[in-house]
Order: structure tokens, then C-alpha cells, then sequence
């Protein structure tokens, strides 16, 4: 079975004090550390565990810029057989749609039964490409997949989808696929100091827009959607009211302020 993994680098923005840059169009990055998204790392150990109980191959594809390279070498310590990087200034500023545009490119000529990819993104939470991906390849998709389960000689896999309410919903689907990774379906893998070591070594192919067959136009914001005017931080409120007094007192003083404040 011949699987392929779109990951993406992200930073981890968990803990760190995050501002926005002179173009007021992203985020401060420096001093941020990144690594691979947690969706997609998710993605990565489901294909790992396929192959390891059907046999094929894991291709880790990512597309980025200056240090991408370090997602992929991730990927190829914790098992992966090759490592694809779509690698291009043009690329920058792509959104979900020239973003799976760019991947369909990379990918529609390769061998494939399955296309895992991260529900969505730490960064920007769009939850799209995946399946337009699937669109442009003209194959057939299932998102937020919390179980893979493959029908031996029938070419069709067995998918367990979360829905709202805590609710699930079991489809198949014929291969090839592509299935949106949610996070909780596996437990990653720590990487190895012995596959950081062999992976250091392992050839890692770079495709930039000439060799994918596009044009300027087409990636990058002048191939997008969606174009970011610009970022903000959210207003903070300053003002706090502390109440004093009974109980009864306290109860009638903070029904005034949702009263005044149109909340009752």
C-alpha cells in the first residue's frame, strides 16, 4: 500500500507571547519554536501503522519555506521511506485552496491508495485542503476520521468519522482516498535517536513551481481565496467591578450590570 502524508510546520504558539509583525498580516516568528502540526503528526503515526500491518511505502510531503525541511526530517526518523518538499518564494501567502492546488500538482502523478492529511491546522485552523485536495485529484474523501480499518482484496477501506454530540458515523470508501486526520486515533511516536541518525542521511527531493507545472498566478495570494487584509490583537477590557456587601446586596448589584449591559 502506497501512502502519502501531507504535514506542515507550524509554530507552537501554546505558551509564547505572540505579536504582530510590521505588515500586520502575521504574526511575530521570532523566537518561536516549530515543529510538525499536531493533526498531521497524528496522520503520520496512522500511516506508519498501516504500513507496518499491510506492507507499502510513506511518502511525507510538506510545503514551506526556509527550514520546512526539518518537518520532513522528522518524518523520515519516525519511518517514513521519502520525503517531498515544495519549496518556492512564489508559494507564500497561499491559502487552502492554492495550497491543495500546489499538492495536487506534487501528487497527481505519483502512485497512491491513500492521501492522509491533519483535519486542520494549528495556524490557521481552516480545515480545507484536505478536501479540496481530493476534489482536484477526482478521488473520494472522508473528514475527521478517528479510525482506519482496511477490507482485505476488496480495495476499500473501513472509516469511522466523529461527528457534533459525540456522535459517529462508520462509511467505506474506495481506494484511493484521501481521510483527514483527528487527533486522539493513535498515539504518536517519540522519534528515535537512531532514526534522527538515519534520516540525517536520507535524500530529501525539492520541487519548486517550475517543476510542479504552474504559473505565478496561480499560487501564492494571487492564486487564493482568501487573502489576509490584516491581523490584529483583541481588545482587552481594563475595567473590573468587584462586588461588596450581603449576598442579597451582591445578587441585586450584578443583576443593575447585566441589566445595563443588555446581557438580561
Amino acid at each position: 500500500m502506497n501512502i502519502i502524508v501531507c504535514v506542515k510546520q507550524v509554530p507552537d504558539t501554546v505558551e509564547a507571547e505572540l505579536s504582530i509583525n510590521e505588515s500586520e498580516r502575521n504574526i511575530k516568528t521570532e523566537g518561536l519554536v516549530f515543529d510538525i502540526n499536531e493533526w498531521d503528526d497524528y496522520a503520520l503515526e496512522e500511516a506508519l501503522l498501516l504500513k507496518e500491518r499491510v506492507g507499502g511505502s510513506v511518502t511525507a510531503v510538506t510545503l514551506g519555506s526556509e527550514g520546512a525541511d526539518a518537518v520532513l526530517r522528522k518524518c523520515l526518523a519516525k519511518g517514513a521511506d521519502r520525503a517531498i518538499w515544495l519549496r518556492d518564494d512564489l508559494f507564500e501567502g497561499s491559502d487552502a485552496y492554492a495550497t491543495a492546488k500546489i499538492l495536487h500538482s506534487a501528487i497527481k502523478d505519483l502512485t497512491f491508495d491513500l492521501i492522509l492529511t491533519g483535519v486542520q491546522a494549528n495556524d490557521d485552523g481552516h480545515t480545507a485542503v484536505g478536501v479540496m485536495l481530493a476534489e482536484l485529484l477526482g478521488v473520494p474523501h472522508a473528514t475527521m476520521v478517528k479510525k482506519i480499518e482496511m477490507i482485505p482484496g476488496e480495495g476499500i477501506a473501513r472509516v469511522s468519522r466523529e461527528l457534533e454530540g459525540g456522535l459517529e458515523e462508520i462509511v467505506e470508501v474506495k481506494l484511493p482516498v484521501v481521510l483527514t486526520i483527528q487527533t486522539g486515533i493513535n498515539e504518536p511516536r517519540y522519534v528515535s535517536i537512531m532514526g534522527i541518525r538515519r534520516a540525517r542521511d536520507k535524500p530529501i527531493d525539492i520541487l519548486s513551481l517550475k517543476e510542479l507545472g504552474l504559473r505565478g498566478e496561480e499560487v501564492g495570494e494571487a492564486g487564493s481565496w482568501i487573502k489576509v487584509e490584516r491581523m490584529f490583537m483583541p481588545p482587552t477590557e481594563k475595567e473590573a467591578v468587584i462586588l461588596s456587601g450581603s449576598l442579597d446586596e451582591m445578587a441585586s448589584n450584578l443583576v443593575e450590570i447585566l441589566k445595563a449591559r443588555g446581557l438580561v
